[in-house]
């Protein structure tokens, strides 16, 4: 699986992105949307699970309190300080691609905060804040907060971003994704040419169109930081000007903003973990819907074909499984990944900053670590499988994940797909997740390390 483009739709998503035009021959195969209502998924009874809405929580019963807009006051910087997200991952989008396009151009863009779980959207001059969180069981989980000058700020979940964020750039799941589009001078995204949606393995050639883009990345071109003029040649993006640059000054007012820039290295980073993030989703709702014997075409069809119960697995809805569950570990070391051609450097704190989240092993190392010469990261294992999404998956399902890893990492699995992972780094991954990571199965344990809290393989 690769890059990947989206039919033609009128709708605009809330957070990232949502709207292009049909698939090329080339472009990745889409899966089918799996029914948020389904029975045996029992979402619309289930309470979320995740950091925004325990925030909401602790806001309404006075546990803690976001100022109200102000002049003297700054709800965006206290909500992301509640959340622990830092400014520094601030990313600059300008197509205009959301609920609040209207107020979206190449002069006021929408900046985009994140940390692992939650992702927040702010256009200056709105007194709207827009929110995406990872849920242990819905996927990913929208919310609004209301900050009018002078009023308590209200948090809310919302869900009509559901239809553009539930669907074929999603992975059939409720998620989050980042596309590159051809916008004009005014923003607005070409959808007869249609948009990549992209990820750690799309060249970059093709990333990052109607996004800003801030750091240096040498001759290696990319489409962010350009518009094009020609209404003739909608295609052609002008460059000039557009690559290896530091400063936003020309291309809007940055003092409206927590931060200057756009950095490179945190939208890398961005891309990798929104598609993360649904591979993982899309791996729990079909492991759960094996566990209670969903034929595959009710599971993603119409939902007429009868229940086989408990104990009787569909055959063809289990071979999905298997599959999802390879491609899941493919993209969790980074298989495929678009090598760079050059070292790419970020002009924020970003690069320095995100490395200390860890966690860290007893020689200093993390899954966070970055490389920034030839790929991403330096140990190629995504530092998501520290996350909620990861840890959600049902015991069986993400025991399989781990051994499917561990024979990759021990080189019992030598296969083409992984040869970007060299050995002495493939033993680095070992120790550090080792080290790091509490719910490892036994195998993956030293002797006597009694830290395994997951079932045992289920075959």
């Amino acid at each position: 699986m690769g890059p990947h483009r989206v039919a033609g739709t009128t709708c605009v998503g809330l957070l990232l992105l949502a709207a292009a035009a049909a698939p090329s021959p080339a472009a990745q195969l889409y899966e089918e949307t799996i029914p948020i209502d389904h029975p045996a998924l029992g979402l619309r009874v289930r309470r979320p699970d995740n950091a925004v809405q325990e925030l909401a929580a602790r806001l309404a019963d006075g546990r803690t309190a976001l100022r109200p807009a102000g002049a003297d006051a700054d709800p965006l910087r206290g909500l992301l300080r509640r959340l622990d997200i830092r400014p520094d991952s601030q990313v600059l989008v300008f197509s205009r691609t959301s609920l609040q396009r209207q107020a979206i151009s190449p002069r006021r863009p929408r900046a985009i905060y994140f940390n692992d779980e939650v992702a927040v959207a702010f256009v200056p001059g709105s007194d709207r804040i827009e929110l995406a969180a990872a849920d242990s069981g819905l996927g990913v989980a929208f919310y609004e907060l209301e900050a009018a000058r002078g009023r308590q700020p209200r948090l809310t979940r919302s869900a009509g971003c559901l239809r553009c964020h539930h669907g074929p750039a999603t992975l059939g799941v409720p998620g989050l994704y980042i596309g590159s589009v051809f916008p004009s001078p005014s923003g607005e995204p070409n959808f007869g040419l249609g948009t990549v949606v992209t990820d750690h393995r799309t060249p970059l050639a093709e990333r990052w169109g109607g996004w800003y883009v801030t750091g240096t990345h040498g001759a290696q071109p990319h489409r962010g930081n350009a518009v094009a003029r020609d209404p003739a040649r909608p295609e052609r993006l002008e460059a000039a000007g557009a690559r290896n640059l530091t400063s936003l000054a020309r291309k809007t007012d940055t003092s409206r903003y927590l931060e200057p820039g756009s950095d490179i290295v945190a939208l890398m980073v961005l891309e990798h973990q929104t598609q993360m993030t649904n591979y993982l989703t899309r791996l729990a709702w079909l492991a759960r819907l094996a566990a209670a014997g969903e034929p595959a075409e009710a599971a993603v069809g119409t939902g007429a074909a009868p229940r086989r119960g408990p104990g009787a697995p569909d055959v063809a809805l289990r071979r999905a499984l298997d599959d999802w569950i390879e491609e899941s570990v493919a993209y969790l070391l980074f298989a495929d990944e678009a090598p760079l051609a050059e070292p790419i450097a970020g002009v924020s704190t970003f690069t320095a900053t995100f490395p200390r989240r860890g966690p860290h092993d007893a020689q200093g190392r993390s899954l966070r670590d970055f490389d920034l010469r030839t790929r991403l990261f330096r140990y190629p294992l995504s530092y998501l499988i520290y996350g909620r999404a990861f840890d959600a998956l049902p015991d069986g399902v993400r025991v399989r994940v781990y051994e499917r890893l561990h024979e990759v990492l021990t080189g019992a699995d030598g296969s083409p797909r992984f040869r970007h992972l060299e050995e002495a780094v493939r033993r680095a991954v070992l120790e550090i997740v080792a080290e790091t990571k509490t719910d490892l199965p036994p195998f993956w344990l030293p002797p006597g390390d009694d830290r395994s809290g997951v079932a045992p393989i289920a075959r």
